[in-house]
C-alpha cells in the first residue's frame, strides 16, 4: 500500500526554506514508496510491534539525508531538557526538521500531539516530519484504527492562521 502523504505549511513561510524542506520530504516519500521498503514496513507494522521496527527500515536512508538519530541538546533552553526527537536535521542557522515515527500509541497516548508540541517548543526546529500508520491493529482480534486520518484531523487545524504555532510545516506520512 503506497504511503499516504499530506503537507501543511503556514502561509508566511520563506519560499526558499520551504522548497528545501519539501525536497527532503519528497526524497523520503520516494524512498518509503519503494516496493522492498513497503514490504519491510508492512512486516514492521504488525500487532505487538513497536515503532522502532518501522524506524529500522529507513534509518540508514535518513542518515544519508543528514538526519541525526536522537539528537541531544535540542531542548536545553526548555523546561523539559531531556526530550529527544527520533531524528533531527539542521537545515539552516535557526531551524531544522524533527522526524518522529509512531505506531501503537499514535493517538491512544496522544504521541502525535506530543511530537507536535516537541517541535513547537524546540528552538532548533520549525518543521515536523511525522510518520504514522495508515491503519493500526493492536492485536489480531482488535478493530482497525484509522490513525493517519485521525492524526490529520487532529493536527491540520494548527495550520489555519488563527491557530498558528511555532511549527511552520507538518509533513505527514501514512505508512
Amino acid at each position: 500500500m503506497p504511503v499516504r502523504f499530506q503537507k501543511y505549511v503556514q502561509c508566511q513561510v520563506d519560499a526558499d526554506e520551504i522548497a528545501k524542506v519539501t525536497k527532503i520530504a519528497d526524497c523520503l516519500l520516494d524512498y518509503l514508496n519503494q516496493p522492498d521498503v513497503q514490504q519491510a514496513i508492512a512486516l514492521a507494522n504488525q500487532p505487538g510491534q513497536s515503532s522502532s521496527g518501522v524506524q529500522n527500515v529507513f534509518t540508514e536512508f535518513a542518515m544519508a539525508l543528514g538526519f541525526q538519530s536522537e539528537a541531544k541538546g535540542l531542548f536545553v533552553n526548555s523546561f523539559t531538557t531531556g526530550l529527544r526527537p527520533d531524528y533531527y536535521l539542521n537545515i539552516g542557522e535557526k531551524t531544522g526538521i524533527l522526524l518522529e515515527v509512531e505506531r501503537g500509541k499514535t493517538t491512544i497516548n496522544n504521541m502525535d500531539l506530543l511530537d507536535f508540541w516537541k517541535c513547537h517548543i524546540c528552538e532548533s526546529a520549525s518543521y515536523l516530519f511525522l510518520l504514522v500508520p495508515q491503519e493500526l491493529r493492536q492485536s489480531s482480534s482488535a478493530s482497525v484504527r484509522k490513525e493517519f486520518a485521525n492524526v490529520e484531523r487532529r493536527l491540520s487545524p494548527f495550520f489555519q492562521p488563527e491557530n498558528y504555532t511555532n511549527v511552520l510545516g507538518l509533513f505527514l506520512y501514512g505508512y
